[in-house]
């Protein structure tokens, strides 16, 4: 299966309502790896490596987010695939 990374940056209010959390564990599910993190001016960014078909679900999990946050634009950005990661986790 061919194989995908993506980074993409959410906006809206994803900071302080588990976003990261839920997109850990979305990722994790599909068994994509990458990381997520917090940006200072509130936007979330995550990286995302895996087959193509399961990043597409987690790209499409992120436009939907947490039960309390609201999103209000992804930004996906394609990037060459490199596999650098063996799990998905939270960057603090």
């Amino acid at each position: 299966m061919a194989k995908k990374r993506v980074r993409v940056f959410i906006e809206g209010r994803v900071q302080g309502v588990f976003f990261r959390a839920y997109m850990r564990d979305a990722a994790r599910r599909e068994r994509v790896n990458g990381w997520v993190r917090n940006l200072p001016d509130g936007r979330v960014e995550a990286v995302l490596e895996g087959d193509a078909a399961s990043v597409k679900k987690v790209v499409e999990w992120c436009h939907r987010g947490s039960p309390t946050s609201r999103v209000d634009k992804v930004t996906v950005v394609e990037e060459p695939y490199v596999g650098e990661f063996s799990d998905f986790s939270i960057r603090y």
